[in-house]
């Protein structure tokens, strides 16, 4: 798999320009607003000194080709890989499209998700969909490519990310598409009734998720992070069988606000009662 972001290409819809203008008046004052956010979630997001700019949105639909395999081998399917990655990226960068014409520093609670069609066969869209938002004073909350942070956090992670002194840069992820080898009719008789493991299969399932996580990982140094808070390491076979699987791990890599910045020690509270 190549750690190339894929070309955007095509604008944000007319539609979705309109949405986006009722953000902002004519005057640069705040306008009307739309967040998926929780009631709690939007206090706490204000209480961390950011303001929700509008509810922004990324769709890429996909066409999913197919790959050959071995039956008893087991292997990345490395075309497939590329594809589910290539696919999010661009849903991710038309999100981070809209949240920069609302003038955002960042997005908070992304959800990535997949939708599959009954009129498109091996087709999928891909979504990422979060709330932009800006913060209330001057500052540098922004990608190194000036492009805004984005995070998968709660409103409520998200404000005790602030309030210890860390920031978020942007939402890593990483992925496989892994074909699991099939075992063979002497080895499924040899286990039959065993109490053994099947070596074969945690090895290729190993393998799989730490490329998955490798790569998340690739990504946050890219970034110049200092590390991934909330992992998700999430397993699907989507349409291709049993015997292939897709890994995907996600998290938010973060950066302290400070260089020498520690985290502080909660106040140890000592009982009085004898």
């Amino acid at each position: 798999m190549t750690d190339k972001k894929p070309e955007v290409q095509g604008g944000i819809p007319e539609d979705a320009l309109k949405r986006l203008s009722q953000s902002e008046d004519s005057s640069g004052k705040r306008g009307l607003f739309t967040s998926d956010l929780s009631v709690n979630e939007f206090l706490l997001v204000k209480e961390a000194g950011f303001h929700p700019r509008g509810l922004v949105f990324g769709s890429s639909i996909y066409h999913i080709g197919l790959q050959g395999r071995s039956w008893k081998q087991s292997q990345e399917l490395a075309n497939l890989t590329q594809a589910m990655y290539t696919a999010r990226e661009l849903a991710m960068a038309r999100m981070e499209a809209e949240a920069e014409v609302l003038g955002a520093d960042g997005v908070v609670g992304v959800r990535l998700d997949i939708k599959f069609y009954d009129w498109g066969e091996h087709s999928a869209e891909f979504i990422a969909i979060g709330t932009a938002v800006s913060a209330d004073e001057a500052g540098n909350w922004k990608q190194p490519n000036g492009k805004p942070f984005t995070s998968d956090l709660s409103g409520q992670d998200f404000w005790t990310l602030i309030q210890s002194g860390y920031a978020p840069v942007g939402l890593v992820m990483g992925t496989c598409v892994y074909h699991v080898a099939h075992r063979g009719f002497m080895q499924a008789a040899m286990q039959a009734g065993q109490t053994t493991e099947l070596t074969n299969y945690t090895q290729a399932l190993y393998e799989a998720r730490e490329l998955a996580m490798t790569r998340m990982q690739q990504e946050a140094q890219e970034l110049n992070a200092e590390g991934i808070v909330g992992v998700q390491l999430s397993e699907k076979s989507h349409m291709w069988g049993s015997h292939v699987i897709e890994y995907l791990a996600v998290g938010t890599a973060v950066r302290p606000l400070r260089e020498n910045h520690t985290i502080p020690q909660p106040q140890m509270i000592i009982s009085l009662d004898a």
